[in-house]
Order: structure tokens, then sequence, then C-alpha cells
């Protein structure tokens, strides 16, 4: 069963299958740390320079002289120069990156999500899916470009200054940077809690965006059944659980600065002790404290810096994580490794022995059923409710696949054969219509991407739907709206059967094609579905009884099998479940 995987991932392992992703576009990473390590030079020199100026005065006063200062300021205003363009650049191309891996990233998803199998969208609201591949990824962005270059910078500074400041009086620093391990310590600990808290806050924006998403398509039933303020009460509640997940976050994050402050303190405190004392004791001049001072200064900034980007990283990270729980989420159903491509020749479809229980309620729907559908069939599937008529259809392409037995197409095993090739030789009319936002002939022209307007129109006469497609405003540039909601429900089903006509598949599967159809519609339709049904393999699923009459075959489909099988009158002579059903009588319990 495909759910989305959630799991802890460490954050090793979190930066081990981001780094791929990374590492693709090193020409320019590799770029931008170097004008990150350019970007260091002047916090690294100018304690030099502070320092030399600082002794020469106290020591050599003879020795400070203008060309000397002048000397200096030019040395630190070319510096300045050179980290003006390495930060131009960083901010420029350093996230151009980050948008470059973002959209790989999404890209990759979306790619995943499109091969999932329905039981994964059966498990999961699309609300935490969008959140997963928008929001989320949005922050992968700033972690791709900010991750590197802080830590990259943090390296250099720490190690540059670590060696310089040796230079100077080695048991000195060693006190001051004798901080930094302890400091880690803690922002590790904290970290953990931090973003445990972020992907708490993902998970409830998710939850938060599928129940708006829910209520706002369903706002016409919620005004029937004047249901305002119980969404109003759901959304509050909803909203009120994020608003004290972003307070923990807050809390751990309030925590974590609080320890890095006091750790400021600490290093300024030990730096003013340790360094009064070695001054006092002759073993560092006065400019040795400046520059360990301004040294000091620096690495605390840098430290603030990690600071201020541990937020970012902690939802980096969080967006990696819910980013790899998709693409971990097992495919379940795709082609093997040897699959060739379906050929259809008379369309013969057979179902041996064939077992299917759903994956997440194992809920058993058939049970060893063998059945046969001739070459250019029409066959009819009829019965009770939760009899497996649509689940029998919905096996054939492989949206789902079988718990046991083999469904086979002209001697094909469809588990044999690729699902492009599988899906391109059937033609599906859904009891549920899904219509793209987009025009009409943008929606038809789904049937066959290639087609001409002439194909387009030729299908939607054959449905019966180029009269009122002529009459919309815009005729066939006529937008038909989110989920085709400027349309009515005969409207949308004749437009998805035009689909099915463009395609001209040579096996077919009606699932309900003229539920939502007047019955002057329905007429018309009928007509054009035996037309298009002429030579091919046809299975339809009905509950309207008078739309099957003229099948070669009916199939009466119950929770035991195949209870009934014959066409219209001799099923009606049986008087058994079909004629029971056909006249509209109740089953005895």
């Amino acid at each position: 069963m495909s759910r989305t995987v959630e799991k802890r991932y460490a954050t090793k392992e979190l930066l081990k299958r981001f780094a791929p992703y990374l590492f693709r576009y090193k020409k320019l990473l590799i770029f931008d740390l170097f004008c990150a390590s350019m970007t260091t030079l002047c916090d690294i020199v100018l304690p030099r320079i502070m320092s030399t100026l600082t002794n020469t005065a106290m020591y050599e006063p003879q020795a400070l002289t203008v060309q000397l200062v002048m000397k200096l300021a030019l040395i630190y205003v070319i510096l300045r120069l050179i980290d003006a363009a390495a930060y131009y650049y960083m901010s420029a191309q350093g996230h151009i990156m980050g948008v470059y891996i973002e959209t790989d990233m999404r890209t990759e998803a979306f790619d995943h999500l499109e091969r999932l199998s329905d039981s994964y969208f059966s498990n999961t609201k699309i609300g935490q899916i969008m959140g997963r591949i928008t929001s989320d990824l949005f922050d992968v962005t700033e972690f791709a470009h900010h991750c590197p270059e802080e830590f990259f910078i943090a390296g250099i500074k720490i190690l540059v200054s670590f060696i310089i400041l040796c230079q100077s009086d080695f048991l000195l620093t060693v006190i001051i940077f004798a901080c930094l391990p302890f400091m880690l310590i803690v922002s590790v600990k904290l970290n953990l809690r931090f973003r445990k808290a972020s992907k708490a806050q993902r998970v409830q924006i998710g939850e938060l965006n599928s129940q708006v998403e829910d209520s706002l398509l369903g706002e016409r039933v919620v005004k029937a059944f004047t249901a305002e303020d119980v969404e109003i009460r759901k959304f509050e509640e909803g909203n009120i659980k994020f608003r004290n997940i972003k307070k923990e976050r807050y809390y751990a994050m309030a925590s974590y600065n609080m320890s890095t402050r006091l750790f400021d303190g600490l290093m300024y405190t030990t730096t003013i002790v340790a360094g009064g004392l070695f001054l006092v004791s002759g073993r560092i001049t006065a400019g040795d404290l400046v520059a360990y001072m301004l040294y000091v200064t620096s690495l605390i900034a840098t430290i603030r810096r990690i600071v201020e980007f541990a937020e970012q990283f902690q939802s980096g990270m969080t967006g990696i994580e819910r980013f790899l729980e998709i693409m971990d989420t097992p495919i379940d159903i795709e082609d093997a490794p040897d699959a060739k491509d379906l050929v259809v020749s008379d369309g013969v479809i057979e179902f041996r022995n064939v077992d299917f229980e759903y994956p997440d309620d194992h809920n058993n729907v058939l049970k060893n059923l063998s059945l046969t559908v001739h070459s250019g069939e029409d066959l009819a599937l009829v019965g009770e409710s939760g009899g497996g008529k649509t689940t029998l259809c919905s096996l054939i392409p492989r949206f789902y696949d079988t718990t046991e037995g083999d469904i086979l197409i002209d001697g094909q095993n469809v588990r044999d054969v690729t699902l492009k090739s599988l899906r391109s030789a059937i033609g599906i009319v859904q009891q549920d219509v899904y219509l793209f936002s987009g025009t009409v002939m943008e929606n038809i022209a789904y049937g066959k991407q290639d087609a001409t307007e002439e194909e387009i129109v030729h299908a939607a006469k054959l449905a019966g739907a180029d009269g009122f497609i002529r009459e919309l405003k815009d005729g066939y540039d006529s937008y038909v709206g989110e989920r085709g909601v400027k349309l009515s429900g005969g409207q949308k089903q004749r437009i998805s059967i035009a689909r099915v006509f463009l395609k001209n598949p040579p096996i077919l599967l009606l699932d309900e094609a003229t539920s939502a159809l007047d019955n002057e519609s329905e007429i018309l339709i009928e007509k054009s579905l035996e037309k298009l049904a002429e030579g091919r393999t046809t299975i339809t699923v009905a509950h309207r009884l008078t739309t099957i009459r003229n099948a070669d075959r009916i199939i009466v489909l119950g929770k035991n099998g195949i209870l009934e099988e014959g066409d219209h009158d001799s099923l009606l002579e049986k008087q058994g479940t079909y004629y029971r059903l056909w006249n509209g009588i109740p089953a005895q319990e």
C-alpha cells in the first residue's frame, strides 16, 4: 500500500541525501564558496591592522607615519572592494543555485507523485502533498545557498583566527577557544527541540490547508446545510493548534538564542579576565589584546550569524525531510523490468481466478472471479453497491493490482506490459467527471495531445457536445473554471465522453457514463456510444439499467461473485436478482 513514509531522519542522512542535488551545480558552489572566503578577508585582516597601529603607536611612535596609515587604509579599501564584489556574486548566483536545486527537487517529487498508485492518494490529504512540494521546498532554496556559505565562512574564521592568535599567545588562545565545544554541545541539543517543533508546524499547516481546501471546494454543500458555523469552528480548532505549535517553536528558538548570548558573554569575560592578567604580567602587548578582542568580536558575530541561520537551517532540513518522505514512498504499480508494449488485436479481456482486497482496510471485494470479455463484445456490469463493478474496471488499466489471479488482454498479462501502452489502449469515462482548469478545447484535447482542431470538433459532435459548446461565450475557447465549475453536470460529462471519442481506443470502460445527463442528452449519448462501441470491446458499469438493455451480455455481480449472466430478456425470464433490480424490488433481509 502506498502511504507517505513518515520516519525520523538523522541530520547526517538528510545531508547525505541532499548532497547529490547540491553537487549537480558544483561549479557554482565552488565559486560561491570562493567568494565566501573573500568576504572573510576584511574580518580577518582588520584586527591585524588595528594591532599594528596600536603596537606601533605605543612601542615605536616614530614609525607611525602618514604613509603607514595610508598604506594600511589602502589595503583595507582594496579588501572592501573585493568583499563587495564577492558578496554581490553570493547574493545573486548563490540564491539562483538554490532556485535550481529547489526546481530539480520539486520536479522529481511531482514525477514520483504521478507514478504513485490510487492507494496513496486515497490515504493522503492533497493539502499535505501541496505543502510538501511548494512551501517546504521554498525553504530549501535558502538552505542550499546559505548552509554551505555560513559553515564555510565560520570554519575559515575559526581556523584562521586560531592560527593567528596562537602566534601571539598559545595559552590565551586555547583558553578563549575552549568555550566553543560547550557552545556546540548545547546548540545541538537545543536544535533537536527546534527541529521537532518545525516539523510539527509543517504537518499542521498541511492539515490546515487540507481543511480549507475541503471546505471551499464543498462551499455549496456547506451553504445548503447552513453549516458555516461548523466549518468555522473546525478551522478555528486547527488554527489554534497551529498557533500553539508555533509558540512551542518560538520557545525553542528563544532558548537557543539565549544560550548563544550567554556564551557570547562568557567569551568576552574570558578575554577580558585572561587577556587583562596576561597584559599585566607582560605576556602580551596592548596591540595583541586589541587584536584578541576584535577576533573574539568577529567570532561572536559569526556565531550569531549561525544562530540566526539556525531557524533557516532547521526549516531547510524539515523541507528536505518532508521531500524525502515523498521520494521514499514506494511505487506499488510500475513496469516490470522486461515489460513490453501491449499489442491489441482482438481486444479479448480475461479475468483468471481474480481476488482483490483494498490494501488500506483489507476489504475483500472480489474473490476467485473468472470471466472472459470477448472481442467486440458490449458487456454490462450491474448489481448492488459494493459488489465490485467499478473495482473490476479499475483492475484492467492497473489503477490497482489484483491480490491474486491474473488479467490478460489478448493473452498478454497486464502486469507484463508497459503501463503507457496498456492505458493508451483503454478509454475511460469515469463516474466522477474531472475537468482541468482551462478551455473546453484543451480539456477535450486531453484525449489526444497532438489532435487538430478539426479532430476535436468531430469528437465533440460524436459526443453530442458541439451544440452547447458553440453556444458558450467563447465557444471552444471558453474557460471551464476550476474542476469545470462553470458547466453543468451533463455538459461536463459530454466533454469527458468527447475525450474518449478523440482517443479512439480499442477497449472502452464506461463507468456510469450517462449518469449525469438528462433524458434527451442520454438518448443522444447512447446512440454515440453504440456507434463508438462497434467492433470494440466495451465494459459498461450501470446503475440505471435502461442504459444497458441492449448490451450483448449482462453480468450481475454480488458479494459472492457472478450471480447471473445473460442478455436483458433472458435475465428477466429468470426472475432473479436482475429481475428484482429492473423492477425496483428491495432485497429481502
